[in-house]
């Protein structure tokens, strides 16, 4: 690679704040830099979903292949770093190195690479709950992490747009208490990706599938469920009641837990919000 190239979507995502705009004029400082570092021979970034990261396919010296990634800084990914540390691979990719300073990791690169979003939802989800299993798997280390009651808190609540016409605040108050009150009495608290879904799990050598871009916080594992099941809302709006109880089945989750944090995120949380769809599941 001659020059840093940098995906559109990205730089307009990053030109909206200064923060990302300080981002992304160090971009190719940081970049040059870490090629240096650790020996790196960098593709093309990769465009698809570059929205707050650079991602590119590397080599390593000894001919391995790697993925170098750096992270515009956002409340979410703060501990990606820490995350993928913590799973050491296991259900994760591996991390290589990383950079603190540029918010930059080296990582395992998974080939061939294939999104488990390829296949239809239904055959994504005992693989997705498989992975959410051994997530969980590890005691939760609460001095390293943030808890879900920290992320609730850091939450938008609202319409996607100002002022939506019909847009019911009634319901929105009503999602909001439900989520902080879930996220303040799980009876188990555990580590969480927070952002599993089969856009963040691919197929991989070292084992069938991996994840990827963990978020991670620790609390009440039955959260980690809903980013894949709100990854399909056509599903939940056609057969609800079965969707969430068969994926609670498969993950060994409580189905009217899982309803109701389905619920309060769809009845008021701004990046997921869908009133109509949140009326329709709701819990009796």
């Amino acid at each position: 690679m001659s020059e840093i190239v940098i995906p559109t979507f990205l730089a307009q995502v990053c030109r909206s704040s200064d923060t990302g705009t300080n981002w992304l004029n160090s971009l190719p400082e940081h970049i040059g830099r870490l090629k240096d570092q650790w020996s790196l021979r960098i593709g093309d970034p990769i465009v698809e979903n570059a929205s707050c990261s650079w991602v590119a396919p590397s080599v390593r010296t000894d001919g391995s292949a790697a993925i170098l990634k750096l992270g515009m800084p956002h409340t979410q990914a703060e501990s990606e770093i820490d995350g993928l540390y913590f799973w050491r691979g296991d259900p994760t990719v591996f991390l290589f190195e990383f950079d603190r300073a540029a918010n930059a990791m080296l990582l395992e690169r998974c080939l061939p690479g294939t999104p488990l979003k390829s296949l239809p939802t239904a055959e994504q989800d005992p693989i997705v709950a498989r992975i959410l299993q051994r997530v969980w798997a590890k005691t939760p280390d609460k001095e390293t992490f943030r808890s879900l009651q920290n992320m609730v808190q850091e939450w938008t609540s609202g319409p996607d747009e100002q002022n939506e016409k019909g847009y019911d605040y009634g319901l929105l108050k009503e999602g909001d208490q439900l989520r902080a009150a879930l996220a303040g009495d799980a009876a188990t608290e555990v580590m969480l990706a927070t952002d599993l879904h089969g856009g963040n799990i691919l197929r991989a050598t070292r084992e069938p599938w991996l994840a990827i871009d963990p978020k991670p916080y620790y609390g009440d594992p039955t959260y980690d469920a809903t980013q894949h099941l709100l990854n399909d809302k056509e599903r939940l709006r056609s057969d609800g009641e079965r969707t969430i109880a068969r994926f609670a089945d498969l993950a060994e989750l409580d189905a009217e837990r899982l309803q109701c944090w389905l619920f309060a995120r769809l009845a008021s949380e701004a990046r997921v919000s869908d009133q109509q769809l949140a009326r329709k599941i709701a819990p009796t």
